[in-house]
């Protein structure tokens, strides 16, 4: 399912035993945009604490309902590695993590996921080519915060990004919905990550290897009709694009 993150903001997390928190924020590797991490807020339940869970614990989930659940039991999650929003994830706290919830075992979750390889990706500076082994905990992103980040095509501004669209059954992040309102008023429009040329994480911006001109004549986007196939379809064959699904 296509789903915009803001949507699962807010989802209640259920464990075995009764609710473990809310989901606060996706948590995702740059660059390949799969998504690592639900952060999930305990409240005042546990106050102060978040917890990282992987996409492999979600047993169940249903956005319209606003809810999430997971095979943990409260004091699992109690007991858990503790994560607090003021300090970075470091490469060390996520073989913690992968230790603790087992997240290699095959029986955990959903196996569309993939497994975690904790390690393996090395961050690359904005502005070098050369990875930095000291920023490779910057590969995690959160989605809330690239939501608002500004949209440029090679020949100039095109919006903002108003919001993501997560694809729920491989965890990944599939479009950034653009608001082109200062510049089409009235126009949505979806742009896949595959098009990106570079993100400017400091900067907060974004550019996308398409022109002005493709923007503005490329397929609208409705927010209140669910993404389906026939748009994709449409959406990847008017910039000639190879299909993520093909």
């Amino acid at each position: 399912m296509l789903i915009a993150a803001s949507a699962t903001f807010g989802s209640k997390v259920i464990g075995v035993d009764g609710q473990v928190g809310t989901l606060k924020d996706l948590s995702f590797h740059d660059p390949s945009w799969k998504i690592r991490y639900l952060v999930v807020d305990s409240g005042t339940w546990l106050p102060g604490r978040q917890v990282l869970l992987s996409p492999k614990d979600v047993a169940d989930r249903d956005w319209n309902h606003h809810f999430v659940i997971v095979p943990h039991t409260q004091q699992a999650i109690e007991d858990s590695p503790p994560i607090y929003s003021d300090q970075p994830v470091s490469l060390e706290m996520e073989k913690e993590l992968e230790r603790y919830f087992n997240w290699h075992s095959p029986l955990m979750g959903n196996p569309a996921a993939g497994p975690v390889t904790v390690g393996s990706d090395v961050y690359l500076d904005a502005e070098s080519e050369h990875p930095d082994p000291e920023k490779q905990n910057a590969v995690l992103r959160s989605a809330k915060e690239v939501i608002s980040y500004s949209i440029t095509a090679k020949d100039g501004g095109i919006g903002h990004v108003e919001d993501l669209i997560v694809d729920d059954e491989h965890w990944a992040i599939r479009y950034f919905i653009v608001d082109t309102r200062n510049w089409l008023p009235g126009k949505k429009v979806i742009v896949s990550p595959a098009w990106i040329d570079s993100i400017y994480w400091v900067e907060q911006a974004v550019h996308v290897n398409v022109d002005r001109e493709a923007i503005k004549n490329s397929p609208e986007f409705d927010p209140s009709t669910p993404i389906n196939r026939e748009y994709e379809e449409h959406l990847y064959d008017y910039y000639g694009r190879d299909k993520y699904w093909s």
